[in-house]
């Protein structure tokens, strides 16, 4: 039974759609994001509300069954899913969202074949949603490693991708001559194939920025399945969610130095990050958490650089402790973040906003840089490649041209490893050689521990 008249639909999508603008807005700043996650979920229920009172559904049982089923499924996930696997879960959404939106495209497509417009939008959707869902699905298991991280190449591989992609515009272009429901079948497994196809070149830090593409491509499938479906807010909100995405996947490119091309084909020209997981045996200077406490509690000015060993290990809580211990014996603290550190943009920002460390202490890249040279300790907690001097000095190197953060310009550097394993980026780090570097090998989490204590007993 239909509730709601014409005009107030629009109203109601009207006020959901101004919701999902206020959300992205609230999302560009720490101090704003919770409220924009909230305002963005609620344009989300107040939509789907309004589709269930303005229209006729046929299969309400079994939409609400399906509804259930999935909030079954994701609440338990959402709420148990580890801050480390976070962007998995990222993926894994955005490709149901990518897959949802082609299977719609599908099911619309006899309504909808008489009208050329439309039948483009189906094509479109199919299309870019199924390279969506399985790109989606591949990052997901790499980031996982549920398969190999690094770039998997086989011969022929450029003539493959070439091929299928070629494919899949000719299917495109006979889906929209015929409205031919084959010729959809045929789109959607070549673009399932396509998605697979340009992802599995990609390794090492390179995915998050593939998973903030996909991203885009998802939210472009939602926007054109809201011309299929005639639907103004789904045109309004997957134009949002394509054009943000879009935006931050070039500004993580630039942040690692590199264009999106090279990106999800530099594998074939060796400029991909290869993930290697060979360990160094080149001699270092190790220290004990006592020597690092005195370094640290007779220093003036500490820089922290955060990564993503922090967060495998949960150690952002003795983290905030230990600057809290630092600050109150007078010595100024500061966190240097980098745009891409983690596996996410942003990872560390809320990692250390869930220890409760004051935003005012949190320096991105650009403002922190020149700050280095007066610092008397370079903490480096877990990061590796975005402090690697390779992106300076070596034009050979996969992260080659990437801006990194200037710990090598600090007075003293101590690293917390937990081995001499690599980074993500799978390349030895010469800083770790350096006279003024010293290591304290072991978990982030029992070495900040074992510091804390010694600099409170100093």
């Amino acid at each position: 039974m239909i509730v709601l008249s014409p005009e107030w639909t629009a109203v109601l999508y009207l006020i959901a759609a101004v919701c999902f603008i206020l959300a992205l807005k609230g999302l560009s700043s720490p101090k704003t994001a919770r409220r924009g996650n909230l305002l963005g979920a609620f344009g989300a229920l107040l939509a789907m509300v309004v589709v269930f009172l303005s229209t006729e559904l046929d299969n309400l049982a079994l939409i609400l069954g399906v509804i259930a089923l999935g909030t079954v499924i994701a609440v338990p996930a959402s709420r148990l899913v580890k801050m480390t696997q976070m962007p998995q879960l990222v993926a894994l959404f955005n490709g149901v969202g990518g897959g949802a939106a082609a299977l719609v495209a599908l099911l619309e497509l006899p309504l909808v074949a008489d009208e050329l417009g439309a039948v483009i939008a189906v094509a479109f959707t199919v299309l870019v949603g199924a390279v969506s869902f399985s790109g989606s699905a591949i990052t997901f298991a790499k980031l996982q490693e549920l398969m190999p991280t690094r770039p998997i190449v086989f011969p022929g591989a450029p003539v493959v991708i070439s091929l299928v992609a070629l494919g899949s515009l000719a299917s495109a272009v006979w889906l929209v001559l015929t409205a031919d429901a084959t010729a959809s079948y045929v789109l959607l497994a070549l673009g399932t194939a396509l998605g697979v196809l340009i992802v599995l070149p990609v390794g090492g830090a390179d995915v998050p920025i593939v998973i903030s593409l996909l991203n885009a491509f998802t939210g472009l499938t939602v926007a054109a399945s809201g011309l299929v479906l005639g639907n103004t807010l789904l045109l309004v909100a997957g134009t949002l969610v394509g054009a943000s995405g879009t935006i931050l996947t070039r500004a993580m490119a630039s942040a690692m130095g590199r264009s999106v091309a090279g990106i999800l084909f530099g594998a074939f020209r060796g400029g991909s990050t290869a993930g290697s997981t060979a360990q160094s045996d080149r001699p270092v200077r190790s220290s004990s958490a006592e020597d690092v406490a005195i370094l640290l509690g007779y220093a003036q000015r500490v820089i922290v650089v955060p990564g993503y060993g922090l967060a495998v290990a949960q150690a952002q809580h003795t983290m905030a402790e230990l600057a809290s211990t630092l600050e109150a014996k007078g010595i100024e603290v500061v966190f240097g973040i980098h745009p891409v550190a983690g596996r996410m943009p942003g990872h560390m920002n809320v990692l250390l906003a869930e220890a409760n460390v004051p935003y005012e202490v949190l320096s991105e890249m650009d403002e922190v840089n020149p700050q280095f040279k007066n610092a008397d300790v370079a903490l480096v907690v877990g990061a590796n490649d975005v402090v690697n001097p390779a992106a300076k000095t070596s034009p050979g190197s996969p992260i080659f041209g990437m801006p990194i953060l200037d710990v090598a310009s600090a007075r003293q550097v101590v690293f917390l490893k937990r081995s001499m394993r690599p980074g993500f980026a799978g390349i030895e780090n010469d800083l770790l050689f350096e006279p003024q570097t010293t290591l304290l090998f072991g978990d982030a989490k029992d070495s900040l521990t074992k510091v804390l204590t010694a600099v409170k007993n100093l």
